[in-house]
């Protein structure tokens, strides 16, 4: 299509203000961007929308319109919801780099420029197949019942003979169409896609999983669901940011047929913006009562605020239900040091700020500083509606839409999320053991919410298996996840406490090394509590003292002490199970024992001295 032809349909509300020669360029595709420098994500003959929020000064305008320009994009749209009248120093030099500009009226919003592009585009390059598009298009914006994205990706499987699916950044699956794709191979996928927007390759990311092709194609924003700030850096949404994977191999598809696909992410994208959307409702009820709880607010003026809550979570629910906290925290290191992954808070506690140029975390030099609440309020919505932990498939409330039962609030660089859990007495024959639930948690009688066998809730162990592999891929060598989840409350009254029981967890998973880490309510009343805690010098004099002569000894003899001491340890003392375990004759155990002691100075018939051995072994 021609440029020539916006001007023609006034339901786009454009309005030219200068370039008048060049409106016959053709229209390739569209892209929405706020960032100072999109050039990575332009391949020429885009329509650019932008709200403007890049601008801080005039001086700004030029070095943007010179980027655009040297990409070969069509066309420039300015909304003028942000700043009213575009500024006249993007006129000039718009006009300096002969590039159309176009001013969008207030009123239209950016996903209706963009989908009538994409409708015009994918018409003229893809014939019968756009048109398909198009009335499923119809369809995905009428409403629920229009089916969402498995529509679009039904055709793709008819017309193309494309299996797609579209995926969150854990892999989990959001829509797909036909044969359903492995779980495990979702994983792998979502990974991929996240190790390829860091290193800030350019889509369609192609990957080969266990012999088969894909093609990943991100879902970016549509319209303008969330604000745009002055300079957006990738890894502001990288960790919660749609995938569609298609079963192909992309590298040799003609210009349309990418376009197209493009196009089909763009539609997505509509129904991710309107998901969105609809968690405005959920996070202001989350902000409330954080906020009332926060400012220690009276038990019954929370249980009223609850009381709202409850039926928005959880439609249709008869009696309270009990509540769980889940506590996130995302930090990138200063500079693309990679000093987040080493075991400790991020320096001053703010989230750290953005590098200067480190590894695909950046979109040009002098980034600004990364809020880290609002990064971990869109990953924690993404998570936390998987129905293996989150017990969706138990009680009210269950469904596919499992992510309208989350409220998820931020407060300074921390994300809160509140989960409703029916209040529901576990049947074992109703509770699937993926669900995280333990097995045979017995005949239907109530049990108290304390142990672990009628825990219906999260479990910080199974959901760091689920997300740990793909979000490290998306944290590279910079960024880091620490998560932090309460026990199940029944009550406002418990509610403070639930969040301080999430924070204090999510504050032990922050002293442990790795990417992504996460602790529970039931790791609060152990030894591993106290361990993350105690100094390093403490840590290696301790350890060296009553280690390292077994180390040194196994090292000249290959006596395998070391082994020998935590399996003794294992087996609380017992020879014969020791030994069992080892494959050893039980003299020959007593022997490897008195060696151990002869050589630490220590009587493992004590149990102080056991105690010391099994604290130096986990602190190694």
């Amino acid at each position: 299509m021609r440029l020539r032809a916006l001007l023609e349909t006034d339901a786009l509300g454009l309005r030219l203000l200068g370039g008048e020669e060049e409106l016959d360029r053709t229209v390739r595709g569209v892209m929405t961007t706020d960032l100072r420098d999109p050039s990575r994500y332009l391949s020429g003959g885009e329509l650019v929308l932008t709200g403007l929020a890049w601008r801080h000064s005039a001086e700004d305008s030029e070095p943007f319109v010179r980027i655009l320009a040297s990409a070969g994009v069509a066309g420039l749209a300015a909304g003028e919801a942000e700043l009213g009248a575009v500024p006249k120093d993007l006129v000039t030099a718009c006009e300096q780099h002969r590039l159309p500009l176009f001013a969008v009226n207030e009123d239209v919003a950016f996903a209706t420029i963009t989908e009538y592009v994409v409708r015009q585009v994918s018409g003229e390059r893809a014939g019968d197949l756009a048109a398909v598009v198009d009335r499923h298009r119809r369809l995905m914006t009428s409403g629920p019942a229009g089916g969402g994205p498995e529509v679009v990706l039904d055709l793709l499987g008819s017309d193309l003979d494309l299996r797609a699916w579209v995926l969150s950044p854990t892999g989990r699956l959001i829509a797909g169409a036909g044969a359903p794709l492995p779980p495990a191979r979702a994983v792998v996928l979502a990974g991929e896609h996240l190790a390829a927007t860091r290193a800030g390759r350019h889509s369609p990311f192609r990957t080969t999983v266990d012999g088969t092709a894909y093609s990943l194609f991100p879902v970016r924003n549509a319209g303008r669901g969330t604000t745009p700030t002055a300079f957006r850096d990738v890894r502001e949404t990288v960790l919660s940011d749609w995938l569609l994977a298609v079963e192909a191999d992309a590298g040799d598809w003609p210009a349309a047929r990418l376009d197209l696909l493009q196009g089909v992410t763009q539609l997505i994208a509509v129904e991710r913006d309107r998901r969105d959307a609809a968690r405005t409702v959920r996070r202001r009820l989350a902000q409330e009562v954080l906020e009332l709880v926060q400012t220690g607010a009276a038990p019954a003026e929370i249980a009223a605020r609850l009381r709202v809550a409850a039926p928005v979570l959880l439609p249709g629910l008869g009696t309270a239900p009990h509540w769980q906290v889940v506590v996130a925290r995302v930090e990138w290191a200063q500079n693309g040091t990679g000093a987040a992954g080493n075991g400790t808070e991020g320096a001053g506690g703010t989230g750290g700020t953005a590098g200067t140029g480190g590894t695909g975390g950046t979109a040009g030099a002098g980034a600004a500083l990364i809020e880290g609440g609002p990064v971990a309020q869109s990953l924690l919505e993404e998570i936390l509606v998987d129905p293996a932990w989150t017990g969706a498939g138990t009680g009210a409330g269950a469904g596919a839409d499992a992510s309208d039962r989350i409220a998820v609030a931020h407060t300074g660089d921390e994300a809160i999320a509140l989960v409703p859990l029916p209040a529901v007495s576990l049947d074992p024959s109703a509770v699937p053991e993926a669900g995280g639930e333990a097995p045979g948690a017995g005949s239907g009688a109530e049990k108290p919410l304390d142990t672990p066998a009628a825990d219906p809730g999260i479990h910080a162990d199974a959901l760091l298996a689920a997300v740990r592999n793909p979000l490290s891929a998306g944290l590279a060598d910079d960024g880091r996840l620490t998560l932090g989840v309460s026990a199940a409350v029944h009550s406002a009254e418990g509610l403070r406490g639930a969040l301080e029981e999430a924070r204090h967890a999510r504050r032990v998973a922050a002293a442990r090394p790795g990417r992504v880490c996460a602790a529970g309510h039931h790791e609060l009343a152990s030894h591993v509590l106290l361990l993350p805690f105690v100094p390093d010098d403490v840590r290696r004099a301790f350890t060296a003292r009553l280690l390292d002569p077994l180390r040194d000894y196994d090292r000249r003899h290959r006596a395998e002490l070391i082994p020998t001491l935590e399996a003794f340890l294992d087996c609380d003392g017992s020879w014969t199970r020791c030994a069992a375990r080892l494959h050893l004759h039980v003299n020959t155990l007593r022997y490897r024992v008195g060696r151990i002691e002869q050589l630490t100075g220590r009587d493992l018939a004590r149990l102080e001295d056991k105690l010391d051995f099994f604290l130096a072994l986990r602190m190694s």
